[in-house]
This record gives structure tokens, C-alpha cells and sequence, in this order.
């Protein structure tokens, strides 16, 4: 069971789904607020901070990955999204929008449960959120963390959703080799080979806005037999 000092917001049209999925998440120690759809969620968000919005994406006006790429500008919060669908395309485009990890409709409570305790246990603790530097130096780059920005002198540099999602994941362990499977589960894909070598073309590209030679990278390093690093001076 979760400390009560854990806020979830839960973001859904149904009524019903919403209520019920409330009192479970309540009765399994988390603090739950929840809004009926996205402007009513973007009222709340202004006012509150929240540890993980569970989010639904198939909702009357505006749909929830259309809210989770606006949320991406400015939060770093984890998004769980919510969807009746199970194709492809709309997994993969909920994840480029900057979500966490998704759950396919109609699914057991339980696993939802799951899914936010694994999110969340990804996440820094407060403790080592405080002790972490705020901004990483790469060389005459910038990494903005809290704001999951990244800067060269006064220009952003832009980053892609997966490239973000790359960062923060870097960034949250700096020095520490993170293995391609591991990169994989944490960017919510599916295992298996062909989604690491998707990882390694994310990689080469990310390299390309890093490093002043992406061939011999300094500060996205390779460690043999480990994954990759990220290296920051």
C-alpha cells in the first residue's frame, strides 16, 4: 500500500469508470482527486501538484493525447494513459506524446494498480530529487532537469517526445549505464530485439544534439556489456 501523500488524478468522461476507480485507488492508500475531462483537468493542475495522472484518451472535445503533449511542455508528472483501443499506431502515439506508459480498456483494477506503482517506483525519490544538481553541464549544453529542457547558451534546443523521454530517463541517473531492455521498458515499449534496435536509432539521433562528434561521443557514452551512459562534466 502506497503512503497517503501519494496524489493521482484521474481523467475520464465515464462518470461511473471515474467513481469507481477513486474509491479503489483510495482504498489502496493513495490521495485521488478527478476531473471529467481535459479543460476541468487543466483547472485542477493549475491549482494542485500531483505524483501521476491516469488519463483518458478517448474523451468527448479535446482527446487525452492531444492533453498529454500540451502537459509535456511544462510537467514532468508521469501520464498513465487509458484507451479502448489496442492498436498499434494508437500506443505508439499516445508514448511520442510524452506518456508513461499506457493500459488498454476493459482491464482489472489490479493491474492498473500495478502499473502506477511501477511508474512510480521509476520515479527519483524527494530525497535524491533534492540532492541531484538541478541543471547538467554537457559540454557548451545545458540540461535543464526540473524543466526537462535542454539549452545551448540562450537557444532551446528541441527535442523530440522520445528524445525527452530519453533525457529524463538519463538524467534521473547520471554516471550509471541504463541497459537497452531497461530503456525499453522504461519508454513503455514492447521487449524484444527489435524494439532495443529502435532504441539505438533514438540514440544516434539524440548523439546528433549532444555530441560535437556523434561518432565519438562524449557525453552519451556506449559502456560495453551495460547499456548506455550519460556522462555530464
Amino acid at each position: 500500500m502506497m503512503t497517503p501523500d501519494v496524489h493521482l488524478l484521474i481523467v475520464d468522461d465515464d462518470e461511473r469508470i471515474r467513481v469507481l476507480l477513486q474509491k479503489f485507488l483510495i482504498r489502496n492508500g493513495f490521495l485521488v482527486s478527478a476531473a471529467r475531462d481535459a479543460g476541468h483537468a487543466r483547472r485542477i493542475l493549475t491549482g494542485l501538484d500531483f505524483d501521476l495522472i491516469v488519463l483518458d484518451v478517448m474523451m468527448p472535445g479535446e482527446d487525452g493525447i492531444s492533453l498529454t503533449r500540451e502537459l509535456r511542455q511544462t510537467s514532468r508528472t508521469p501520464i498513465l494513459l487509458l484507451t479502448a483501443k489496442g492498436e498499434t499506431e494508437d500506443r505508439i502515439a499516445g508514448l511520442e506524446a510524452g506518456a508513461d506508459d499506457y493500459l488498454v480498456k476493459p482491464f482489472e483494477p489490479k493491474e492498473l494498480l500495478l502499473r502506477i506503482n511501477a511508474i512510480l517506483r521509476r520515479m527519483p525519490e524527494t530525497p535524491e530529487d533534492q540532492a541531484m544538481p538541478k541543471v547538467l553541464s554537457l559540454g557548451p549544453l545545458r540540461y535543464d532537469i526540473e524543466r526537462a529542457e535542454l539549452w545551448q547558451g540562450e537557444e532551446q534546443v528541441r527535442l523530440t517526445a522520445t528524445e525527452s523521454q530519453l533525457m529524463r530517463i538519463f538524467s534521473a541517473r547520471p554516471g550509471e549505464p541504463v541497459s537497452r531492455a531497461q530503456l525499453v521498458e522504461e519508454l513503455g515499449r514492447d521487449g524484444g530485439q527489435s524494439q532495443e534496435r529502435a532504441v539505438d536509432v533514438q540514440i544516434t539521433r539524440l548523439r546528433r544534439k549532444l555530441e560535437a562528434d556523434p561518432k565519438q561521443p562524449r557525453y552519451l557514452q556506449t559502456v560495453r556489456g551495460a547499456g548506455y551512459m550519460l556522462a555530464p562534466d
